[in-house]
């Protein structure tokens, strides 16, 4: 059987490339419309140079030689896809003896990083050994690789120092350097004010005490646009049924929609029990 052309080749590449980025029908890493398009490009050049040149040589392809491999080419059985392939399409793992097929170990390795597993186990199993990055690079397209350093990055990150943005569009991880307390921050990925104490979006005329302290229904961003202006107009919330009260005019007797009676000192409110011993002890006809 001769050599394959170098159509032949081309075609193997990008069906290698996209393989590591899908599995079936579903996409790992979905590739966008321009990157798609770059690589045809790409591929065209080649072509190009290729006719040009008038050379039917194939070109070399880098692949790792397997220990004790003879001269003459030999069928090697895969344990993922179950079947045998030449040498020259087989993976031997570094640090242990097992040997997969280039294509179900990209796939392997895609579907881990994806999962965002930064330690991959060699897919044998019971085996303890690991696949190690360096050996690994040309296995896998360059977009799957960077993702798998950024998980091993990301690992090396004590737990308690490191927290995303809280945007969800962003998402981006951060370190807490732990040099001083600082509240407001801005992600330096998509440049937007957080705080870097409660973990959420900048709560705008609120201290984080005040941010803590409300519930878990009041922390949307009306709601917090909402208490901005409560606390610039010096509104107060009613103790019993927790709704913002204001004083224009009148006495400092208050009673609330919720039959409430507070009286209104000092801008501080005063339950029922505070209002009956304020008015003992001022004399006033409030009962």
């Amino acid at each position: 059987m001769g050599e394959p052309s170098y159509t032949q080749f081309i075609h193997q590449v990008d069906d290698f490339y996209f393989s590591a980025l899908s599995h079936g029908e579903e996409q790992l890493f979905p590739i966008s419309d321009e990157k798609y398009a770059e690589e045809l490009q790409f591929q065209e050049v080649l072509m190009s140079s290729f006719i040009a040149s008038g050379s039917h040589s194939t070109p070399p392809a880098k692949r790792v030689k397997l220990r004790g491999e003879s001269s003459k080419a030999s069928l090697i059985f895969c344990k993922i896809c179950m079947e045998a392939s030449q040498t020259t399409d087989m993976f031997q793992n570094n640090n242990c003896s097992h040997v997969f097929c280039l294509d179900c170990l990209a796939r392997y390795l895609a579907a881990k990083i994806q999962e965002k597993i930064s330690t991959v186990k060699c897919p044998e199993i019971n085996c303890k050994g690991v696949l190690e990055p360096e050996f690994c690079r040309e296995i896998v397209p360059a977009e799957v690789f960077e993702r798998w350093e950024n998980a091993l990055c990301e690992s090396m990150l004590l737990e308690s120092k490191k927290f995303y943005c809280p945007f969800k569009d962003c998402s981006a991880l951060l370190v807490d350097d732990g040099e001083e307390r600082v509240a407001q921050s801005e992600c330096p990925n998509c440049r937007r004010l957080f705080c870097a104490q409660c973990k959420v979006a900048w709560h705008l005329g609120l201290s984080c005490k005040e941010y803590q302290r409300l519930g878990a229904d009041e922390r949307g961003r009306e709601d917090l646009m909402l208490m901005e202006i409560a606390n610039k107009k010096k509104w107060q919330k009613c103790p019993r049924c927790k709704f913002l009260v204001e004083k224009t005019e009148g006495c400092l007797h208050i009673t609330c929609r919720s039959a409430f009676s507070v009286f209104w000192v000092g801008l501080i409110l005063v339950g029922l029990l505070g209002l009956i011993l304020v008015d003992l002890l001022l004399g006033s006809d409030f009962f």
